[in-house]
């Protein structure tokens, strides 16, 4: 593929939101040791992509311009680096490409063999491409941060799940039901009967007072808080919390590091802690297993063209997408 051009979506500056996006030719990379080179079939896109593009890591992340973003993909692989033993060329697989060099929003790109997996037939490349970032944040805060073996053992957990029709959300109560949790979820009125088919024992509209007081209907406390959502003070979470109780922030500020620090010096029973996401082969090897097996769902709130990824960067910036955003290449 040396010497070769291909369609890409780019930005070479920060901000600009949709209007940001610029299409370009660029050069198909070359896979280095350890990598892989994939011909793209489907890219999912997460609310981390639009804040690196504000800014909010400057001048980490990018770490260079022009910046192809997105990270979550599936595809086939068409070359393979030196030193790679577990893939070859026409292997269909789910990658992550790490947020530093970016690259889903193309029709090529490298990925690293150690996050590269298998894709079976069974899990569709729209499937796959949405499992990374969200479907290894909502594993990870499930089975690590809330102690759920998603064999259905152990005793049972009340959780709440805020923002639980977003892309980490719906994921979450599916993992957390597979885990025998009585699951309280948080929505807006439209996606009520859409959360309740997921599993989720009780939905409620996060617009009314009891959902912005965050009540459980049956009086339940939570044990866990999986909060996929933004905004709550502290004081909303604690009376709702069980003896021990914590609530795990996945878009931590910082006044969740304060908060943070602040109970663990203190030795409070009731506490928050950050979730900070590092994707792992053998984690995202997990959930496509998942998927394959049938119990756990990518659900696509929309599909988009590279030629309209501005549509896709705009939907993902409104903030109120069910489930996942796609691009197909």
């Amino acid at each position: 593929m040396a010497g070769k051009v291909m369609q890409a979506v780019l930005y070479d500056s920060y901000g600009g939101g949709a209007a940001g996006l610029k299409h370009a030719e660029v050069p198909v990379p070359s896979p280095s040791k350890g990598e892989v080179l994939l011909k793209l079939e489907a890219t999912s896109l997460n609310p981390f992509d639009i804040r690196i593009q504000k800014g909010i890591l400057r001048p980490i992340m990018p770490s260079k311009f022009p910046y192809i973003p997105a990270t979550d993909v599936a595809g086939e692989i068409v070359e393979v680096g030196r030193g790679v033993k577990n893939f070859k060329a026409g292997d269909k697989v789910v990658a992550y490409l790490s947020h530093f060099s970016g690259g889903g929003l193309a029709k090529y790109a490298v990925a690293k063999e150690s996050l590269t997996v298998q894709r079976p037939p069974q899990v569709s490349a729209s499937e796959g491409a949405s499992l990374p970032v969200a479907g290894l944040t909502a594993h990870l805060a499930i089975t690590q941060f809330s102690g759920l073996n998603l064999d259905g053992s152990g005793p049972q957990k009340n959780i709440l799940i805020t923002a639980a029709s977003g892309g980490v959300g719906h994921y979450a109560v599916q993992l957390a039901k597979l885990g025998n949790a009585h699951v309280t979820a948080t929505c807006g009125a439209r996606n009520i009967d859409f959360v309740k088919g997921l599993g989720a024992d009780e939905v409620i509209d996060y617009k009314t007072p009891e959902g912005a007081a965050l009540a459980s209907p049956s009086g339940k406390k939570y044990d866990v808080v999986i909060h996929c959502a933004k905004g709550i003070p502290w004081s909303t979470f604690e009376p709702n919390l069980s003896e021990k109780g914590k609530v795990v922030d996945l878009t931590p500020g910082p006044i969740t590091m304060w908060n943070f620090a602040l109970k663990k010096l203190t030795l409070a029973k009731k506490r928050i802690v950050p979730l900070i996401m590092f994707v792992k082969g053998e984690s995202l090897e997990a959930v496509v297993k998942l998927v394959k097996e049938g119990k756990l769902k990518s659900v696509i709130d929309s599909k988009h063209s590279l030629s309209k990824a501005e549509d896709a960067w705009a939907k993902m910036m409104d903030g109120h997408a069910t489930g996942k955003i796609l691009v197909e290449l």
